[in-house]
């Protein structure tokens, strides 16, 4: 059994998920589970998802060999802070934080140091649902998860967090801090930009009522991931604002050029551009498996 005592800080979708995929493998001896919400917590109890709860955090990770923090970006601080004084010996922590930077800098700050068993990382899986209803043991299968171990990382509990999340069913990739970041904000935080954005626009538009009446299947299958959790996603733009802030430029940049290409009717140019973005797609979609992810 890879993992005697798991505490689950966050049981929701991402930290659900990961303990219900973990009994299901047999790499759990007991969950804990703790958190902000007592009903959710309750239903996680109810659900199997976890053995024992509790709404005190230094008590869920005390006695733990392995802690994962799946809490708002915003909460990671406090969440390191709480743990102070109550994390055993040898004890691996990681988390599912979607920007790395801040994440880092939260330990940093609320334990006061990087322990060498911290393993920054980062499922890329998800949906717009959230709450420990919303998980399943499935999500993880065929999906990447990102780890980026920092300079002080013991290469043992890198190993620990790999074998942890490949018997989840995830193929597992190492990658940069600062990389990781670039990467997320141009290929997930871009896309929930745009639809929050579009559909914020549309809802103030005066004709919004009649403009939700006859959308079509594309703008529906569009605009899902604007169902995500708003603060999840408020976080994550502050903590990955520099490398989220660039990419939204050379994309407005790109919107701007379409914009003229169109009022000036250049079918050509026009033609060209979504040819481009076609051919791209499909190579996408091609190496694409498991549903898509909103995070």
């Amino acid at each position: 059994m890879l993992i005697r005592r798991l505490a689950v800080i966050g049981v929701g979708l991402i930290g659900g998920s990961l303990a219900r995929a973990l009994r299901a493998a047999g790499e759990v001896g007991e969950i804990i589970g703790c958190g902000r919400g007592r009903d959710n917590l309750v239903r996680a109890l109810q659900l199997g998802v976890v053995d024992h709860f509790t709404q005190d955090i230094g008590e869920a990770v005390s006695g733990a060999d392995m802690i994962f923090l799946a809490v708002p970006l915003g909460a990671m601080e406090s969440t390191f802070r709480a743990m102070r004084g109550h994390l055993a010996e040898g004890v691996v922590i990681t988390d599912g934080g979607s920007a790395k930077a801040s994440v880092v800098e939260a330990c940093r700050s609320g334990l006061g140091t990087l322990p060498a068993r911290f393993v920054p990382g980062h499922p890329i899986a998800g949906t717009e649902k959230s709450g420990v209803e919303a998980s399943f043991e499935a999500l993880y299968v065929g999906r990447r998860v990102i780890l980026t171990p920092t300079d002080q990382t013991a290469s043992d509990a890198l190993e620990r967090v790999t074998s942890m999340w490949r018997s989840c069913g995830a193929e597992v990739a190492l990658m940069s801090i600062s990389h990781h970041d670039e990467v997320l904000a141009a290929t997930s935080h871009l896309p929930h930009m745009l639809a929050f954005g579009l559909v914020d626009t549309l809802a103030r538009m005066e004709e919004n009522d009649e403009i939700f009446r006859y959308a079509a299947g594309g703008f529906r299958d569009f605009t899902r991931i604007a169902s995500s959790n708003p603060v999840m996603w408020r976080d994550i733009c502050v903590a990955n604002s520099q490398a989220l802030g660039k990419v939204m430029a050379r994309y407005s940049e790109e919107m701007r050029v379409l914009a003229e290409t169109i009022q000036r009717e250049d079918g050509d140019t026009l033609l060209e551009i979504f040819s481009r973005a076609k051919a791209a797609r499909d190579r996408y979609i091609d190496t694409l498996s498991g549903p898509d992810s909103s995070e």
